[in-house]
């Protein structure tokens, strides 16, 4: 159980740092706003393929955090736990 637990925390926190400086960069209008990392992305007509690319990876990590953490802390767990019971039952 222990190992889920790393391998969950290692993809939250190393994918959460790397949507917050992306959301840092992007969705930040200014230090002194209150909506520091929620706001909107605007991005100009004059963006590269990068600024896209940068936009595409903030969510993709975002999403990662969320839906790998709970694929390692939720989700496996409750498979181990349902097949021993099957097992049990079966046996």
């Amino acid at each position: 159980m222990a190992d889920e637990f790393i391998k969950g925390l290692g993809i939250f926190t190393g994918a959460g740092l790397a949507w917050m400086v992306l959301a840092g960069w992007y969705r930040t209008p200014s230090f002194e706003s209150q909506q520091q990392l929620v706001a909107p992305i605007e991005l100009s007509d004059s963006a590269t393929m990068f600024d896209s690319l940068g936009v595409l990876l903030m969510d993709a990590f975002f999403w990662f955090a969320i839906l790998g953490a709970l694929t390692f802390w939720v989700l496996i767990p409750v498979v181990r736990q349902a097949s021993e019971a099957i097992e049990e039952r079966a046996g």
